[in-house]
């Protein structure tokens, strides 16, 4: 379908800047989240100018994030619930509030400031890095760029090191000896393993499907993931394996996230999987990424490997 925000970019600047915004914003409330702070990405500025200018006054904040009062006042009263901030009456003038962090406050900022913010900046600066060309231009790469990998998987690579690579033909070796070695160690290769790893282009890329791998900096390529187009909308999310010398590096956690990333961007209606019970680490990571457990796909689907007794499908 046409992307008629794209189409018109002046006519649309507005609503094209505010859906860039709001998945920005999206990507950033899992960030937050899953740094285990209780508060919204909205909020955070706000923190962030107290913890940097130290107590300030509603107006002082009001000038220091360029934001309108009413706006400024109702996150302050959220912060103080969430008891991370609190406000005192100047004595001098007691239509005025200062506004300080608590103690609660200060420690969250404080890892915040040592874990979270580093690894943000970095995510958005490589996010940033390759852009060429016009306003518009640069608006057009960043989407792309994020329908490649999430910001929230940009955050997660700056935790752990790691970084995702398309598939290219000079990796077809890598794709192999990954899966092969993965699936020797617990099954037998079937024909249709082996169909699919000697001919990973035919197989998948050139039906429409996807390889995506990820490389560690001291390690090279660790780990790979397939997306197959089975059908009209419809793709199986194959091949997914890290290599048995880089595992505990919680790689297949941020290919998993990566791979995901990339079929929301496809604009696939079904995305399921195969497996078998025995790859329980596996499984519990799936339904943790939002995989559910499906007797149709397993009825549907399941006879395509003699391992396979277990079939889940993607939420969306």
């Amino acid at each position: 379908m046409p992307d008629i925000l794209q189409d018109n970019p002046e006519l649309f600047l507005g609503s094209r800047l505010k859906r860039l915004a709001e998945r920005m914003q999206a990507d950033a409330a899992r960030v937050i989240r899953d740094a285990g702070f209780p508060i919204a990405p909205a909020q955070f500025p706000m923190l962030a100018a107290v913890h940097r200018h130290g107590p300030l006054t509603v107006g002082q904040a009001v000038k220091v994030l360029g934001l309108s009062q009413p706006v400024v006042t109702r996150t302050l009263g959220g912060l103080v619930a969430l008891g991370l901030l609190d406000t005192t009456r100047d004595e001098a003038d007691l239509r005025h509030k200062t506004i300080r962090l608590t103690s609660a406050g200060q420690a969250m900022m404080t890892q915040a400031t040592a874990t979270v913010w580093p690894r943000v900046t970095a995510a958005v600066k490589q996010l940033c890095a390759p852009l060429q060309g016009g306003f518009f231009d640069m608006v057009d790469q960043i989407e792309t760029a994020l329908d490649s990998q999430s910001l929230v998987a940009r955050v997660g690579a700056q935790a752990h090191g790691l970084s995702i690579r398309p598939y290219a033909p000079d990796l077809d070796e890598t794709f192999q000896r990954i899966n092969a070695e993965w699936i020797s160690e617990m099954f037998t290769l079937e024909q249709n393993d082996i169909d699919m790893l000697t001919n990973p282009r035919q197989r998948i890329i050139d039906g429409g499907g996807e390889i995506l791998f990820v490389e560690a900096p001291d390690a090279g390529v660790i780990g790979t993931c397939a997306l197959i187009r089975m059908g009209e909308g419809v793709f199986e999310l194959t091949k997914m394996a890290v290599s048995s010398a880089a595992r505990g590096r919680k790689a297949g956690e941020f290919l998993l996230a990566a791979t995901l990333d990339r079929a929301r961007a496809m604009d696939i209606e079904t995305l399921y999987l195969l497996t078998n019970r025995k790859c329980a680490a596996a499984i519990h990571l799936y339904e943790k990424l939002g995989f559910e457990h499906s007797a149709e796909i397993m009825e549907r689907y399941g006879k395509r490997y003699e391992r396979c007794d277990v079939a889940m499908l993607y939420r969306w």
